[in-house]
Order: structure tokens, then C-alpha cells, then sequence
């Protein structure tokens, strides 16, 4: 089956071949994975080279966290994609966007504050958890609205760290 995987505004095609193995934009994986702990963390096996990812669901996108980076997918069959495409219903570039914690660690940094004008991809977090820095970073372009967190502090799995919304509001 094919689908069509939206990677932080970036498309890839995917074709699942058979049970091991999957095309992606043309080039050929082997893969394997599983789930560990029953829940969001993901071992993975790709083209024999170890990966391990904090994932979690929201709102139909899958937040990934891998090798300290976060990554926002969205897959779609290709028939859902065409429709949407055809409906001019992409992902939608305004209201507040809510970065939360992906999983329990402590605040390293918070290299925003309120009323400061943020790019998609500017750092907005950093968080260590598992003995690794991760990078959290603005989805949108927008205004800091709320700074939930300071350094040093603790923080829960979902706890909201900081929004992001229009300049008006």
C-alpha cells in the first residue's frame, strides 16, 4: 500500500513492500521494529542500523523524538492525501500551537520568553531526558504567547511547555 508521510513540511512517498522491508521515494529499507515498556518508545531496526524513538500521537500527526531531534509526521493513504490536497486542506499555519513535553526530564534551557518573535524550527526548549539534550522547536512561525517553564525545573510527559499564536492575539 502506498502512503504519503509529511515530515516537518517535508514529503515522502512510502510503499510498504512486505512485512520487512518498505520503499521510500524509490529506495529500497529493510526495517524492523517494536514497541519497548509497553508504550511510546519504539526500537528500530533500519537497513541493520539501530535507532531508538519517544513517539507519541496528537491529533492525527505523530510527534518522533530520535537522536535528540523532534519530528512532526503526518501519514496519509494516498487516497486521503489526494482528497485533501484536492480540498486545499493542508496543515493549517495559525491559531496556538502548544509544545508539550514528550516525555519526563528536566528544563536545561529556555531560550525564549514571552513577547519574543519565533521561526518554524527556532529552539524553543531544550530538555534532557535520557541522558540526552533534546531540542524542542517552534512548529510555526508566531509570537511567544506563554513560558510554562524555567531551567531546572521537572516536567511531566504532555505538560505544556509553550505556546505559540498569531502576533494579534
Amino acid at each position: 500500500m502506498k502512503y504519503i508521510a509529511t515530515v516537518n513540511d517535508k514529503e515522502f512517498e512510502i510503499i510498504i513492500d512486505s512485512e520487512h522491508e518498505v520503499i521510500v521515494n524509490g529506495e529500497r529499507h529493510e526495517i524492523d521494529f517494536q514497541y519497548l515498556n509497553g508504550g511510546g518508545v519504539l526500537s528500530l531496526l533500519l537497513n541493520n542500523r539501530s535507532l531508538e524513538a519517544v513517539i507519541d500521537e496528537h491529533d492525527e500527526v505523530w510527534e518522533v523524538l530520535t537522536k535528540g531531534e523532534m519530528y512532526r509526521v503526518k501519514v496519509q493513504d494516498e487516497r486521503a492525501y489526494r482528497l485533501a490536497q484536492a480540498r486545499g486542506t493542508g496543515p493549517a499555519v495559525t491559531g496556538e500551537a502548544i509544545i508539550k513535553s514528550p516525555m519526563p526530564g528536566l528544563i536545561v534551557a529556555v531560550p525564549v520568553q514571552v513577547g519574543d518573535v519565533v521561526h518554524k524550527g527556532d529552539k524553543v526548549v531544550i530538555l534532557e531526558s535520557m541522558k540526552m539534550e533534546n531540542e524542542l522547536r517552534a512548529p510555526r512561525d508566531g509570537l511567544v504567547l506563554r513560558v510554562n517553564v524555567s531551567k531546572g525545573d521537572s516536567v511531566e510527559k504532555d505538560q505544556p511547555l509553550v505556546a505559540i499564536g498569531d502576533a494579534e492575539g
